[in-house]
């Protein structure tokens, strides 16, 4: 087999090269050893990944991701001592110019008018091939490849609370500035704004205004005008991993079904970040939420929609279930997003050592003190603006 070497036709100018960062490259060289190892171990001559998320996870947030499908973007073929790039004559300058630069991936290139399939084919013939997704070629191992990318890495955690601050800003920067008839889709896409304008993908927004999640929990947004109150949430993907957070608006004083329906929420929520802790099997976090459901008079919300989700390089790889055996672990992250009546609320926290770090805390933006087996958690509030002028003032549910 034969590896191409990239050639430019002309020199880069400084301003077009690369800095290369030091710290992703060792991560880089980490991943390969955990995927070298695993080779050797389980006899296989190479694993091939084709899943866009493990593709940024081996590249330590590489992206060039164009599609959400696993047949049109550039895929992955690690051997124990190398690493290729397989991928179409028009990805191969942005891949290696700009998504792995420096980082010591290797090239496979085909015609964009080739079909994928035809080259991995190519490279699985007469090998012992793992794979992460189905395929004629090679033996399917997502679990276990899954099982490399958690817990995540110290480097990880770094973007991972820059991904936090920054959608938690975009919420909240267009939250605040508010004000009565705007649509849901308007919000949505000064939403979209301001996390593309920092390199975040908008992967989920929902703008559920005037108690539309009362009825559709998984509602997105329409252009129906916003007059009393919404729901913000949105879920955000920076350099591969995920985050999500939510906040709540008022125009003028809450109603008393929405400040009932947020003390709830806030009450389930602040529970499932506090008993995010290392060590416990998610349907045992499960029963405490779902006694906190029964508690404060809604046991029957939870039936209506998902609670949480493992968030990293996949979001949701993971979900909260009644009978999850999945056991939590110092490096994973949790997006929390109960829901009550007309209110989602949301937050992410990676699980440590030391109990759950929030990822998205709130900034310039009312916060609820709540107290869970004594200790207090602080969970956003919901704004309160003037129907008038759009000036915040703080309300605590």
């Amino acid at each position: 087999m034969t590896f191409a070497t990239l050639e430019q036709s002309a020199p880069l100018s400084s301003t077009e090269i690369a800095a290369v960062d030091v710290d992703r490259v060792t991560e880089v060289a980490r991943r390969h050893r955990m995927v070298s190892e695993f080779l050797k171990t389980e006899g296989y001559s190479a694993l091939l990944l084709q899943h866009p998320a493990n593709f940024a996870w081996m590249t330590v947030g590489g992206g060039a991701v164009r599609c959400e499908t696993n047949g049109c973007g550039p895929a992955l073929f690690v051997t124990q001592d190398a690493r290729v790039v397989v991928c179409n004559n028009v990805d191969t300058p942005l891949i290696f110019e700009h998504e792995v630069a420096g980082l010591g991936f290797q090239l496979k290139e085909r015609p964009w008018s080739e079909p994928r399939s035809v080259m991995v084919a190519d490279l699985c013939r007469g090998r012992r091939v793992a794979s992460d997704s189905p395929s004629p070629n090679a033996q399917e191992v997502s679990l276990h490849v899954r099982g490399m990318r958690l817990p995540l890495s110290d480097y990880d955690f770094g973007k991972l609370r820059i991904a936090g601050r920054l959608v938690a800003h975009a919420v909240e920067a267009a939250a605040r500035g508010l004000f009565p008839e705007r649509t849901e889709a308007e919000i949505a896409g000064e939403i979209s704004h301001r996390l593309i304008k920092h390199e975040v993908f908008p992967a989920r927004i929902q703008v559920l205004g005037d108690g539309q999640g009362k009825r559709f929990r998984h509602w997105t947004y329409s252009n129906s005008p916003v007059q009393q109150s919404c729901t913000i949430l949105a879920v955000g993907r920076y350099q591969g991993l995920h985050v999500g957070a939510a906040r709540t608006v008022s125009f003028g004083e809450p109603s008393t079904e929405l400040l009932h329906a947020f003390e709830q929420a806030s009450l389930i929520t602040a529970t499932g970040m506090f008993f995010s802790q290392a060590g416990w099997e998610m349907f045992e976090v499960w029963n405490r939420v779902k006694r906190i459901y029964e508690k404060c008079g809604a046991a029957d919300e939870w039936r209506l929609a998902d609670q949480a989700d493992v968030v990293e390089y996949e979001f949701a790889p993971v979900s909260l279930m009644p009978t999850s055996e999945f056991r939590l672990f110092p490096g994973v992250p949790m997006f929390w997003h109960p829901s009550v009546g007309p209110v989602t609320t949301g937050e992410t926290v990676l699980v440590t050592e030391r109990g759950a770090e929030v990822l998205t805390p709130a900034t310039d933006w009312p916060k609820v003190p709540v107290s869970v087996k004594g200790a207090s958690v602080d969970v956003p509030g919901i704004l309160v603006l003037s129907k008038n002028n759009g000036h915040a003032t703080p309300k605590r549910a």
